[in-house]
């Protein structure tokens, strides 16, 4: 018993003697990696022990906080891109009209190239299964044109007439009418506008002097577009390796394999436009011709036609045939002519456009409007017509790229990690 205090006591001066041993060595250390202070010049006197020496200020990047860091590296980089937009839109608003020609060419192509295929399957050479169909084609659009002027220049004296009639009709119910209108009231009306007619007689023949310019302008376009579709339908393929070849060689394998998807999203998009088109024309004319609507089948060509720009021509060609019936039958038939329009529109909005167009060009409604404002805003009623195609391409393209870097990205990590390389000289010496 005696011997257990004294063991213990030497331990735990041995322990001390450690403990002060580690201590000093770790002060050594620290004070080898020190940075030496800068000794004060000589001339300068020693400051005042109640003065402090004010620390170095930190980085200013530092300082800022990481939200308004991450804000203002993303805000340049949105500038950027829409400086970019903005000048790309300028050099499009500038060749206008090739840019439309060309997309029209594009547009055309997708419709027709489906039968040069056809006509080279059966055995016909490139040459002339180009040339049959492109005439066929542009000849059955001359015969639709000059068939609307024919029998819009054909009907338009007795338009004009049942016009007169209807426009006496509203003139006699606004008479008879709870409104009160009084005859001087009307022809206050008529002579207001007759009076702003004429004040605007100058305004009104500049803008025929620059008619004469917009039909210099569309028959410029439509020979772009004819050029551009024979190149097209004839070299189509030569011209798409072409463009690849502009392509980064690391970016081409996805473009390559994005470009037949689109070209078949515009295809389908193209020919299920003109079906849906083709039974609108169908259904609302043989409603209105029922109906006994004057020019019922020009009517129907221009429903045809407006049917390209989606959502807002449907709206244009039904109110027109609504005006026509109006002014020459009177409000029964135009409220006949409204519903059959509806009817139709309903159709085609619930059941044949899903039909027929399918999943593969659906655009949501939103960016329906919106695309077909931008485009009117833009280019007119040719950037009307090619928005909602452009969307659709767009939406595929992105899609397939996002779906081709996943894939890309889940085979690099699949990949089996190369074994490293090991010494030659080493090597030899085993």
């Amino acid at each position: 018993m005696s011997r257990v205090p004294g063991w213990l006591g030497r331990l735990g001066a041995r322990l001390t003697e450690m403990g002060e041993r580690l201590d000093e060595r770790r002060a050594e250390v620290e004070k080898e990696h020190a940075e030496p202070e800068p000794a004060p010049p000589a001339d300068v006197p020693p400051l005042p022990d109640h003065v402090t020496v004010a620390r170095a200020r930190p980085d200013p990047a530092q300082a800022v906080p990481w939200g308004v860091r991450v804000a203002a590296e993303a805000g340049w980089r949105v500038l950027v891109l829409a400086s970019t937009v903005w000048v790309l839109m300028r050099v499009i608003s500038a060749v206008q009209l090739v840019v439309l020609s060309f997309v029209t060419a594009l547009l055309i192509t997708a419709l027709l190239q489906p039968t040069v295929a056809r006509l080279r399957r059966y055995g016909l050479p490139r040459g002339p299964a180009t040339a049959l169909t492109a005439i066929l084609g542009f000849v059955i659009m001359g015969l639709i044109g000059w068939f609307v002027t024919w029998q819009v220049m054909e009907n338009i004296d007795m338009l004009s007439n049942q016009i007169q009639d209807g426009i006496d009709e509203l003139r006699k119910w606004l008479l008879n009418s709870p409104f009160h209108v009084t005859d001087k009231q009307i022809n206050q009306i008529a002579k207001n506008l007759r009076e702003a007619i004429g004040a605007n007689t100058d305004q009104i023949t500049s803008a025929g002097l620059e008619g004469v310019t917009v039909v210099v302008e569309a028959l410029t376009g439509i020979l772009l577009t004819i050029f551009s579709t024979l190149f097209l339908l004839y070299d189509g393929r030569r011209i798409w390796e072409w463009t690849l070849k502009l392509v980064p060689a690391a970016a081409r394998p996805g473009v390559a394999g994005a470009g037949p998807r689109a070209w078949r999203t515009l295809t389908a998009y193209v020919r299920g436009t003109v079906l849906v088109a083709l039974i609108d024309a169908t259904f609302i004319g043989l409603g209105i011709y029922f109906l006994n609507v004057p020019m019922a089948v020009p009517l129907a060509v221009f429903i045809f036609l407006f049917s390209f720009i989606p959502l807002v021509g449907a709206v244009a060609s039904g109110a027109l045939a609504v005006v026509v019936a109006l002014v020459t039958h009177g409000v029964f038939t135009a409220v006949m002519t409204l519903a059959v329009v509806l009817a139709v529109q309903q159709i085609e909005g619930h059941v044949l456009q899903p039909f027929i167009l399918g999943r593969a060009v659906r655009v949501h409604p939103l960016a329906v409007v919106l695309s077909v404002s931008a485009g009117g805003i833009v280019a007119g009623i040719g950037g009307a017509v090619v928005a909602v195609p452009l969307v659709a391409v767009t939406n595929t393209v992105v899609g397939y790229l996002r779906a081709y870097s996943h894939e890309q990205a889940l085979r690099q990590s699949a990949r089996p990690r190369e074994a490293p390389a090991t010494d030659p000289v080493a090597a030899q010496g085993e």
